[in-house]
């Protein structure tokens, strides 16, 4: 079992410094990976539903100062020599398909194979508009190529891909990443990210809060569960071939300890409740898990980091 804490890519904790010591501090804690998040540019008036606060609007910290995600990698994995790096999620349709596999394959390669990717189809609009991307409404197909793109640089001696969004021939592509394409975490919790992970991904990588697909309570997670082995039976895939990973964004304490239709509420509540989830998610098949860890000044999340590997990550291996 893999155990994660997240690597902080906007606010007060973004300096070269204290994104230095997190990183190496997750790596000499025992942490197996970090992950970093993405957003290119954050409009200042956005229209799009955020997926994972009840109201839909986006968390009021996004004006802070913010890193892009592939570059902050790069530098954690430089900084590093064992911990993995996950971006959690790459929004795909953010970057041209054959640039970004270049860049994936290259942090790959010069880490030594320590990076997963994490990836999404994103959800604002406004976002892709400054960017310049391909149309919004279609970012779900763009996504799909995209990956398939990408898996053909990385995998063929003569790579070459002739797709509606996607087109390459007579191109040569090395180094490609030493252990082949490198491991596919579809994040999200909709249908489309439920098939996407059945025809492609090497596991889905949900986050429980999501108030329109809650997988806040083993009873949810388990029919998430379900209904994803048989879209992967059904896509031609050996279901057990797609392993399980669990996202949550906070931390012991964060949350009083809640239920749901008189069933508790995973991830909330004291230490001793979320070594009981992992333990509990564990035996449905979670095999990563990661945790955000952040608090108000270094200082404090280097401490929460510490108590949480003493508190729970030494209980549940």
């Amino acid at each position: 079992m893999q155990i994660g804490c997240s690597a902080p890519t906007s606010g007060p904790l973004i300096g070269p410094d204290s994104l230095l010591r997190i990183a190496t501090e997750a790596e000499s804690l025992g942490y197996d990976y970090v992950t970093v998040s993405d957003h290119v540019i954050i409009p200042t008036s956005i229209a799009s539903r955020y997926p994972y606060t009840d109201s839909g609007e986006f968390p009021s910290g996004a004006a802070a100062p913010r890193l892009e995600q592939l570059t902050a990698a790069t530098f954690i994995a430089a900084a590093t020599s064992t911990l993995r790096i996950v971006t959690s999620v790459m929004v795909v349709p953010h970057r041209p398909a054959v640039l970004t596999a270049k860049i994936l394959a290259t942090i790959d390669y010069l880490s030594k194979g320590r990076l997963t990717l994490g990836i999404g189809a994103g959800w604002c609009e406004e976002e892709f508009i400054a960017i310049g991307t391909l149309p919004f409404a279609e970012r779900g197909a763009v996504t799909d190529e995209f990956m398939a793109a990408c898996r053909e640089l990385w995998t063929a001696e003569e790579p070459s891909f002739n797709g509606k969004y996607v087109k390459f021939k007579d191109v040569l592509f090395p180094p490609r990443p030493p252990k082949g394409a490198l491991p596919i975490w579809v994040g999200g919790e909709s249908g489309p990210a439920l098939r996407r992970t059945a025809r492609y991904g090497d596991a889905w990588y949900p986050i429980g809060t999501n108030p329109q697909f809650p997988m806040d309570t083993l009873t949810r997670f388990k029919a998430g569960v379900a209904k994803l082995r048989d879209l992967t039976d059904k896509a031609g895939r050996n279901p057990a071939a797609v392993g399980l990973a669990y996202r949550v964004s906070s931390h012991p304490e964060a949350q009083p300890k809640g239920s749901v239709d008189g069933e508790r509420k995973l991830f909330t509540g004291t230490a001793a409740d979320y070594v009981g989830d992992i333990k509990a998610l564990r035996e449905v098949g979670v095999t990563a898990f990661d945790f955000g860890l952040f608090g108000p000044d270094l200082d404090t999340t280097i401490d929460k980091m510490k108590r949480f590997r003493d508190d729970i990550v030494e209980k549940v291996r």
